[in-house]
């Protein structure tokens, strides 16, 4: 076992999954659930035959010179590769995998949880009876909206979209959508899904705003400052993808001047942080990064990470290869 590839696990996974990869390779597990300083990613870099990463490791050009010529496989915890300088790993011939297709149903689950906590001012109820201040019902106490025939504008159409869409379609909602290509006219029909090739000719139109696309250069504060200013004041945001496609102090501050009318969000433009504008803005459900947190998924992810990692020292191509 010890003269086999070293493989670094940079986080503490379910112990399901850690105790599978250590009878199945020489691993070494986190100690300590937090994420590794820069000194401590660079030396687990140089050390490493295969890494296991997660969202928490900013893996930067200056981290990818730290790999030794032994670093072969990157084999992330995860779905989203944002955190990762893809086209720097690619120039050392690093193979990257990534666990796909385990968080939709979860991540959707998310979405409706917000979509539903939002306008119906759940939270703020909830806290209100802890708070032991309720005084009981009034007719005109503690009023949100309707979401039943409500048009709801999801950003990103891919499996985590579409699961969202087949949710709120249950609860009559109106299901548009604005994605980098059109899908096929079966999918639109499943799910009567009107379709907007211009996101800027969408947005204005709708009550609720569902962002599900990934983080890219190119959807980087696809939530613009002006892009914001366009929403009704009535509408809300949802963002369970990636922090940076919002303009999160633009949003703040939209928030603050009720030309929004609330946010429920699970990511953050520069998490772990949180603007303090963010914090104290009205009606807004603030949650750490938790849309794939079930047991089932976390398992699922580790089961993903095993695979790749053995698919790739049996010297065949990881079923979930980015590059």
């Amino acid at each position: 076992m010890r003269n086999k590839p070293l493989v670094i696990v940079t986080r503490k996974l379910p112990e399901l999954i850690e105790t599978r990869m250590m009878e199945l390779f020489n691993t070494q597990l986190s100690i300590n659930d937090k994420p590794l300083s820069v000194a401590e990613l660079k030396e687990a870099f140089a050390n490493a035959n295969i890494l296991v990463p997660t969202v928490t490791d900013n893996i930067d050009k200056n981290i990818l010179e730290a790999a030794s010529d032994n670093l072969k496989l990157i084999a992330n915890f995860g779905n989203g590769i944002d955190h990762i300088d893809i086209d720097h790993a690619s120039g050392k011939k690093i193979i990257i995998t990534n666990t796909p297709g385990v968080l939709t149903e979860d991540t959707a689950d998310m979405v409706m949880s917000l979509l539903l906590a939002v306008p119906r001012k759940i939270i703020e109820g909830e806290k209100l009876i802890r708070s032991g201040n309720w005084i009981g019902w009034s007719p005109t106490h503690m009023m949100g909206r309707r979401i039943w025939g409500k048009r709801l504008g999801i950003i990103g159409m891919g499996s985590i979209g579409q699961a969202v869409a087949r949710r709120a379609k249950g609860f009559g909602l109106l299901i548009h959508y604005h994605n980098r290509n059109r899908l096929p006219e079966v999918i639109e029909e499943a799910h009567d899904a009107t379709y907007w090739k211009d996101l800027d000719q969408m947005l204005p139109k709708m009550d609720i705003i569902s962002i599900n696309c990934p983080s890219t250069p190119e959807t980087f504060h696809l939530l613009s400052k002006e892009r914001l200013s366009a929403l009704q004041s009535h509408a809300y945001i949802i963002n369970t993808s990636r922090g940076k496609v919002i303009d999160e102090d633009a949003l703040a501050d939209k928030l603050k001047d009720g030309e929004i009318a609330g946010a429920g969000l699970d990511v953050f433009e520069r998490e772990p942080a949180v603007s303090k504008a963010l914090l104290s803005a009205p009606n807004t459900v603030l949650l750490p990064h938790m849309g794939s947190a079930t047991v089932e998924a976390r398992i699922e992810m580790g089961e993903k990470v095993i695979v790749n990692i053995q698919t790739f020292l049996n010297g065949h191509k990881p079923p979930d290869r980015i590059i």
